[in-house]
């Protein structure tokens, strides 16, 4: 997958960044604007920004009509052109779309997101992809764009190199992204998946065993927790609530009332019913 959250060792290193990128040829006061034609009169400029104030705003990035008149623009701490993505149909009109990266987040690796604009009929931005974790683009049989989203769970209960998470699914219909991940779920529960053989490694009932004797201690076998709650999480992103529930009540009985309410605060605005449900479930039950 491509990381974008962290945008990866790959390319978090100034060093390694690609070549359209604000940071490529150093810092903001040593790098110089690159401009690079695309297709239809079109072209783009990505360079420090003339008027920084180092809150974030280092790098700016913009996509010129023939005329020489700016139709879509983005400013952060840094901006990187997407080369690989540029060029792809994300909204399935026939027509390519242009692909940055923008870093909103004042360089703490923390807040990087893609951005997506269409051309066509007339330049308009599609969508912004916050990524988190990791996002990764393809085709579905049909050939229409599917986007893979790495997401976060709840934190708390393991170090931040072994938080939950998992996978949503989108599709573009009508210019925006839709969460899909439901039809996907009978491969994301499959052998085909990467994180369903490693829950079945890690999940095993010594395991759970182990984990449930720990009592109200502090979990420390962060493997095993991570499987536990990326698979219960990602029973809520397929809404199968009722296993998510299962998997849950795996939890160590003294610390579930704290689960529980962590969980249901990570979830809460996409799936307040089950938020809710998890609140008033007892330990007991």
């Amino acid at each position: 997958m491509m990381a974008a959250a962290c945008i990866s060792p790959a390319i978090s290193g100034q060093s390694m960044l690609p070549k359209f990128s604000c940071y490529a040829a150093g810092t903001p006061s040593e790098s110089r604007s690159i401009a690079k034609k695309l297709w239809d009169g079109y072209e783009i400029s990505l360079g420090p920004a003339k008027n920084r104030g180092g809150g974030g705003d280092e790098c700016t990035a913009a996509i010129y009509n023939g005329a020489g008149r700016v139709v879509f623009r983005t400013t952060g701490f840094n901006v990187i052109f997407d080369e690989k993505n540029t060029g792809r149909d994300f909204d399935g009109d026939g027509k390519p779309e242009v692909v940055f990266m923008t870093d909103t987040g004042g360089g703490n690796h923390c807040c990087w997101a893609y951005n997506v604009i269409s051309l066509s009929p007339k330049p308009h931005k599609l969508f912004d992809i916050d990524a988190p974790g990791a996002v990764q683009f393809e085709k579905d049989s049909a050939g229409k764009m599917v986007v893979w989203q790495r997401t976060p769970g709840p934190y708390g209960f393991t170090s931040m190199a072994r938080a939950p998470f998992a996978e949503k699914v989108f599709r573009v219909r009508e210019g925006k992204l839709v969460d899909s991940t439901p039809e996907f779920c009978s491969r994301i529960f499959s052998n085909e998946d990467e994180n369903y053989r490693n829950w079945n490694t890690e999940l095993t009932a010594e395991n759970i065993k182990a984990l449930q004797s720990m009592g109200n201690t502090i979990v420390e076998n962060e493997d095993v927790v991570n499987a536990l709650l990326s698979r219960a999480l990602q029973h809520v992103f397929c809404r199968q609530f009722d296993a998510a529930m299962s998997d849950l009540e795996l939890w160590p009985e003294m610390q579930r009332k704290e689960l529980n309410k962590q969980f249901a605060e990570s979830i809460k605005q996409e799936y307040p019913e089950f938020a809710t449900r998890l609140l008033n479930t007892s330990p007991k039950e």
